[in-house]
């Protein structure tokens, strides 16, 4: 299975969760959508260093803000939760889509499922666009990663490892947002 990354926060409990469920995912870090740079390399350098810690392997996509902007240009001034983060998903899944395809792997899912502050329904609709996109039998794993507790178990991991947890979404038009 391929696992989009967001962020070692969001990632740790879903990756204990799958490790002792005899799942060994391949870790897909792919958010061109992260603002500014230096941001996008400091969650990188996290869960990359916490996919060594568990042995293993993770896939650093290109940085490409230019093109991220291109696909959700018009939306802009949309608020959180509204259309710029659907066409954000469409844009990361569709990249973990076609990379999912091109590993031979069959099943994607998203480590963005588990943010409270996202819309289930949104990425379940980009992540069933992406794998139709790709078609040849890649499939859109919609688990709602919120729930039997990983989410408390996310908040123990991210003190347990100490891991940088940042304070907005990612892009610049969501930094206001952060702030209220």
């Amino acid at each position: 299975m391929l696992l989009h990354s967001c962020c070692a926060p969001c990632s740790s409990a879903i990756l204990e969760w799958m490790l002792s469920n005899g799942v060994r995912p391949t870790i897909f870090y792919c958010n061109p959508n992260i603002f500014p740079e230096e941001e996008y390399k400091i969650r990188k350098q996290e869960i990359t260093k916490y996919a060594e810690k568990l042995g293993l392997k993770i896939i650093d996509d290109d940085y490409n803000h230019e093109a991220w902007l291109d696909f959700v240009k018009g939306y802009e001034k949309e608020p959180e939760r509204g259309k710029r983060c659907l066409m954000c998903f469409k844009y990361r899944l569709l990249r973990s889509a076609r990379k999912c395809k091109e590993l031979g792997l069959e099943e994607f899912t998203t480590t963005l499922a588990s943010s409270r502050w996202k819309s289930l329904d949104q990425i379940t609709e980009a992540g069933i666009w992406a794998a139709e996109q790709v078609g040849g039998g890649v499939h859109f794993d919609a688990r709602n990663w919120r729930k039997g507790g990983l989410q408390e178990r996310r908040n123990q991991l991210l003190k347990e490892n100490g891991f940088y947890n940042q304070r907005y979404c990612g892009c610049e038009f969501s930094v206001p947002s952060a702030q209220d």
